[in-house]
């Protein structure tokens, strides 16, 4: 069976090095911002996002318990605000749209009106030949709502500067998927 979040890692792994500066727009429970402070090592840098107090306190736990290193910025907010706290380009970017695993909060999810904006700006933030993972659970109405609008964007984007690809398992309508967001390597020439 296919393995969706493997196959996060090995295109994000792609991307990503030592020293490079990546954002996590949906910490959760903190185990993409774990592979991401890991991956980019003492030298790079992690800004995650979420708008629960809870997930902070979660994430820092799971940082620390895993021998995370102190290259993160956990930060309590929604991901649309990232320009405020990112001034740098990132080279690599996770989004695990829906609610907080865990959290019993189910009617507290990512919303189209704030993940529209984040995922400009990622793009917008988002250095040469740098990678977006968007995570998308169509489980729950506004997830499918939310990968939807997702897809329709994507298309209106210019195939010379972002490759844009959907992976999902076609017979399992409700199963979680995700979009890969390539930028290319020549992205500010063109």
């Amino acid at each position: 069976m296919v393995d969706l979040i493997g196959l996060h890692k090995h295109f994000i792994l792609e991307h990503i090095k030592e020293g490079d500066t990546c954002v996590d727009f949906t910490m959760g429970n903190g185990n993409d911002t774990l592979f991401l402070s890991k991956t980019v090592g003492a030298e790079g840098r992690v800004y995650a996002f979420d708008i629960q107090a809870e997930a902070l306190i979660s994430t820092e736990a799971h940082l620390k318990a895993n021998g995370a290193p102190e290259n993160y910025t956990l930060i309590c907010a929604s991901h649309h605000r990232v320009k405020e706290f990112v001034k740098e380009p990132i080279k690599g970017g996770m989004f695990n749209l829906g609610y907080l695993p865990r959290s019993g909060k189910k009617a507290v999810t990512t919303l189209r009106e704030t993940t529209m904006p984040a995922v400009e700006a990622a793009i917008d933030l988002l250095a040469p030949d740098g990678v977006l993972i968007i995570a998308i659970y169509p489980g729950h109405e506004e997830g499918a709502l939310e990968g939807d609008m997702l897809r329709e964007y994507f298309r209106t984007l210019s195939k010379y500067k972002i490759c844009a690809s959907e992976f999902r398992i076609l017979n399992s309508p409700t199963s979680p998927y995700f979009f890969l967001v390539e930028k290319s390597p020549r992205a500010n020439s063109l």
